[in-house]
């Protein structure tokens, strides 16, 4: 059975059944900024890459490892703002990971940021979610909003819903940003968790 849904799939259901689409809990909590715009406070390099910060962006560049916040997280909804610098792009951000696995982590879920696999997720190399989002262009900030609660997770680019799934196993882990040797900006990184 399909455990994903598209977005133009689950408006043509819900407006069968004359229900709304909407987050997957109120965000009622509080907001917490991960990135300071000065400095990596709270952000670890794994697996000998490094990020810098450059005019109060967090930049990657170079490596093959993946760049974690050091808090484990449940339940929550992420945004962040990026833009890619190289015309075939290729990062992605990690959610619920664990701390094994090179260069990446092992069992973890990605949400690809690949030019050609542009929102797809992913989780060791598995594909779960394919990506329906076409090549965004380089040089220009794009939104990412990620909610995850239990075992559903839903996902918004630039303010359009793409998808919604229940296939989120692991009940906490890590977030980071995937290093592939592609440069990227990341800027307003926020949380908040959801109780």
């Amino acid at each position: 059975m399909q455990k994903y849904m598209t977005m133009k799939t689950a408006g043509a259901l819900a407006l069968a059944l004359g229900l709304t689409l909407g987050s997957l809990t109120a965000a009622d909590g509080k907001w917490v900024e991960l990135f300071n715009g000065k400095d990596l406070t709270g952000w670890t390099g794994m697996n000998g890459v490094a990020a810098a910060v450059v005019e109060g962006n967090l930049q990657i560049a170079k490596g093959m490892g993946w760049l974690r916040f050091e808090k484990e997280y449940k339940d929550f909804i992420l945004e962040l703002e990026w833009r890619a610098y190289d015309e075939n792009y290729d990062s992605g951000i990690y959610l619920r990971s664990g701390l094994e696995g090179k260069p990446w982590p092992k069992g973890g879920y990605q949400v690809n940021m690949r030019y050609n696999m542009l929102g797809g997720l992913v989780r060791d190399n598995k594909t779960l979610v394919p990506a329906e989002i076409p090549k965004l262009p380089i040089n220009k900030w794009h939104k990412m909003r990620i909610e995850v609660k239990g075992k559903k997770a839903k996902l918004i680019i630039n303010g359009e819903d793409n998808w919604t799934t229940d296939l989120i196993e692991n009940e906490k882990g890590f977030l980071g940003i995937q290093v592939e040797n592609y440069k990227f900006d990341f800027r307003n990184i926020r949380i908040q968790e959801l109780e």
